[in-house]
């Protein structure tokens, strides 16, 4: 088991690793990354085991290459328990999502893969402590995330986002 502090900032790096899908249904089908770069912010919170919720804050920021099937992302989140800063990498593949996620304050990583949804994508998240599923949905300018923890003083991480 990780500490609560802990799991929490690594629930918030399981957050940058899933915040980067336009949904299936759109102009260009071909480049799920198309409308993503830019700033992002929102809100939301963390529900710990112990059956206390705790709000949290975030920004993140998308680069595309030009090929526009690499994803690469700067995210900074902030709590009453701490700050992350994370970057990741994801590549698409026909549908088929895999990357690397790094925490820059507290020299945590992983790796992610998952799979495209009508709505958003699915993925799982790993690290060394850590397994978490994600579901994103993406509407328009907005996204809302839904993170459930395994194995983890974490119960979940729920997070709406808008662009701008």
């Amino acid at each position: 088991m990780i500490s609560t502090r802990r799991a929490f900032l690594v629930a918030l790096v399981l957050l940058a690793c899933c915040l980067w899908r336009q949904p299936r249904g759109f102009a260009d089908d071909a480049s799920p990354f198309k409308d993503l770069p830019g700033r992002w912010v929102g809100d939301g919170q963390v529900g710990l085991k112990d059956g206390t919720v705790e709000p949290v804050k975030c920004r993140a920021t998308y680069f595309v290459s030009e090929d526009a099937k690499e994803l690469k992302q700067n995210i900074r989140c902030a709590s009453a328990s701490g700050k992350i800063e994370v970057t990741s990498a994801i590549t698409d593949n026909a549908g088929q999502l895999s990357g690397t996620w790094n925490e820059l304050i507290y020299n945590l990583g992983g790796d992610l893969h998952g799979a495209v949804t009508p709505l958003g994508f699915r993925i799982t998240v790993r690290g060394a402590d850590l397994m978490a599923y994600m579901d994103v949905i993406v509407m328009e300018n907005r996204q809302i995330v839904e993170i459930q923890f395994f194995n983890s003083t974490l119960k979940s991480l729920t997070l709406g986002l808008h662009k701008g």
